[in-house]
């Protein structure tokens, strides 16, 4: 499956929507999913994501080392090595398809107000 590299703007921003939770491997939520390299514990979080006029929420999965201290809604931050790979399945006969987001690590940010 191919991994695109999300290219972001300068202007790009993104804010926490919800506080990290376990990724599980199976539906029966027995076992937590892992990094196939590190073998770290895999979390969702979903972001706010805003560009120019756009905004939107995504749900990206990022390791249990990349989640800083500090995490919660409304505080803004910078997925680091950010990917998106497409997928698609037939299941009961009907088509799923979307992008999945990947990002190695969030990065605590200062909003650009506070920062100017």
């Amino acid at each position: 499956m191919a991994r695109i590299r999300v290219g972001l703007l300068p202007t790009s921003s993104f804010m926490v929507g919800t506080l990290p939770v376990p990724k599980y491997a199976d539906q029966e939520k027995t076992q937590f999913a892992t990094d196939r390299e590190t073998g770290a514990k895999l979390y969702t979080i979903t972001l706010f994501f805003m560009e120019e006029d756009r905004a939107e929420a995504l749900k990206i999965t990022v390791p249990e080392t990349g989640l800083p201290n500090g995490l919660r809604p409304g505080v803004p931050v910078m997925p680091v090595e950010l990917f998106a790979t497409p997928w698609a399945r037939i299941f009961n006969g009907s088509l799923s398809d979307g992008i999945a987001y990947r990002a190695a690590r969030l990065d605590l940010t200062t909003p650009a107000a506070e920062a100017a």
